[in-house]
């Protein structure tokens, strides 16, 4: 089987998904559109926004019972990704998801602001969550600055990233934009991992 490996951009409710073998030469292998929430219970779309107006202590309580169903959808997502990926010859050792970096939330005074914040930490946190049940190495990224941190754990320039990731841009074809390029860049930086693991 060949190796490879899978990166993801979180955003609320959803997350682009990138595939890619070979570190050293990345080659794109397929790509994703997903929904991590259950349409079957509404609120998992935009679980805080559900509970934004509760004291922080209260609201993180209250929404627990629809982060755990979250996790659920997203470790099934990820499930059917593998799958499809094992039975096109392709052994994913390693993930690497970009989302919103973890922070004090309680500090954040406005609720709406504080709703969205929660909600792309959640679900950037319900993809490590889903690689763990997986058993499959997952490395998180914070969207913040992580075009600085792709040019140092691959030991290369912003312009020669800018390069291969248009290069794996054409092989996917349209859209091709920022959350896919991040993507991407996450499956190539978990290569790294995904090769020691062999």
């Amino acid at each position: 089987m060949r190796i490879a490996s899978i990166g993801l951009r979180t955003k609320t409710a959803k997350a682009i998904a990138v595939a890619l073998a070979d570190r050293d030469s990345p080659q794109f292998i397929h790509r994703w559109n997903l929904d991590l929430y259950d349409p079957a219970v509404p609120a998992t779309g935009q679980p805080h926004h559900e509970v934004m107006e509760l004291p922080w202590p209260e609201a993180q309580v209250a929404v627990w019972r629809l982060e755990t169903i979250i996790q659920d959808v997203t470790t099934d997502r990820l499930q059917e990704m593998l799958k499809e990926m094992r039975a096109s010859s392709l052994d994913v050792r390693a993930i690497g998801v970009v989302g919103s970096p973890d922070r004090n939330l309680e500090k954040i005074g406005n609720r709406h602001i504080r709703a969205h914040a929660a909600e792309g930490t959640l679900f950037r946190r319900a993809v490590e969550v889903a690689a763990k049940r997986c058993k499959v190495a997952c490395r998180p990224f914070s969207d913040r600055g992580f075009d600085e941190v792709a040019a140092t754990e691959l030991r290369r320039t912003s312009q020669e990233i800018k390069r291969v990731l248009t290069v794996i841009g054409h092989s996917a074809g349209r859209p091709w934009r920022t959350d896919e390029r991040a993507a991407a860049a996450a499956a190539w930086i978990a290569a790294g991992r995904a090769n020691r693991a062999v």
